[in-house]
């Protein structure tokens, strides 16, 4: 746990918005949780007015449970600028195994990994499948793995 700290609106609601963006925040306990945890304590009210000033909607993740999310970012993202952020934000490798690339990442963030993989439409992959920190990638032959593994190790920070 952080030290507590007091901040300005403005710094609150900029904290609050990219802890929606990084963690998957459904109710406004956990939103108020996340920002104690991150040395920002305030009350339910004050959470409740961020969320409606935000203008904060709920969405649905990969695994279809209900998430907050900032308003219209996911309509006005383009698929590989969202893998790109993924992969640098959250993953921690990639490797080639024949045919298939096993994508480690943080806990929780592959299903946004492979999904994000889908809605590309990428020529190398045939299809993805995620737990909740690898994602497995389909191709089409070890040759195709081992291009694609080189592009992904690039986004990886």
């Amino acid at each position: 746990m952080q030290t507590e700290r007091q901040l300005s609106k403005a710094d609150r609601q900029r904290l609050v918005a990219s802890l929606v963006e990084r963690m998957r925040l459904g109710t406004q306990q956990e939103l108020l949780e996340a920002l104690e945890s991150a040395g920002c304590r305030v009350t339910q009210a004050t959470v409740s007015r961020d969320i409606r000033e935000l203008g904060l909607e709920k969405a649905r993740d990969p695994l279809g449970r209900h998430r907050y999310v900032l308003p219209d970012r996911e309509r006005r993202s383009d698929p590989r600028d969202t893998l790109d952020s993924l992969l640098a934000q959250f993953g921690r490798g990639a490797v080639a195994a024949q045919n298939i690339v096993v994508i480690q990442s943080e806990i929780g963030t592959a299903p946004a990994i492979a999904r994000a993989l889908d809605r590309i439409g990428h020529p190398l992959v045939i299809g993805t499948l995620a737990g909740d920190d690898t994602c497995l990638v389909i191709t089409a032959d070890g040759k195709r793995a081992h291009e694609l593994v080189e592009e992904l190790r690039a986004a990886i920070s």
